[in-house]
């Protein structure tokens, strides 16, 4: 029985090691190319192929970063959205970390009555090279808007890599 407790204590604490460790990135990224769908039914929707590029900063091994966004947004404005794509954050080495990520945006009733847009998502880290191979993470996503161009992914949740496993 002693043999048991000990073991089951064992196995608690590295339990305890592994746990996940809350983060959050911010990562500011400005258009390199765009390809964009307008459609012509007077519904002014749109559909954006983005890729936009970055630098990452914030807390937890994504930190420091370049990303680079790769994303397909569906809108139509003043009345709200779909956005999904890849987030790719590259180490000074070369190392890699795969986030996927998913978002919906509404527009609601803003200041002087023009829109104001709200989004939420989520975003999971799916696959890592070098430094990142075994990360995993989840968590939520919001897009700020610091220009009309400039996009900031704002990345909250926790995250785990295989080194602390």
């Amino acid at each position: 029985m002693t043999k048991a407790i000990v073991l089951v204590a064992g196995i608690g604490a590295t339990l305890s090691l592994a746990s996940a460790e809350p983060v959050q990135i911010e990562a500011t990224v400005m258009p390199k190319e765009e390809v964009r769908l307008d459609f012509a039914d007077g519904s002014k929707r749109f559909v954006q192929l983005l890729n936009r590029e970055g630098e990452a900063t914030g807390s937890g091994p994504l930190d420091g970063t370049t990303v680079a966004e790769y994303g397909m947004h569906d809108i139509v404005p003043g009345v709200g959205g779909d956005a999904n794509g890849y987030l790719v954050f590259t180490a000074g080495e070369g190392d890699i970390a795969y986030v996927k990520w998913l978002l919906r945006a509404v527009f609601v009733p803003g200041p002087e009555g023009k829109p104001s847009l709200l989004n939420s998502g989520l975003w999971e880290v799916i696959g890592g090279t070098g430094q990142f191979e075994g990360l995993n993470g989840a968590g939520r996503l919001h897009i700020e808007f610091p220009s009309q161009t400039d996009r900031v992914f704002v990345l909250e949740g926790e995250m785990l890599s295989a080194a602390e496993e």
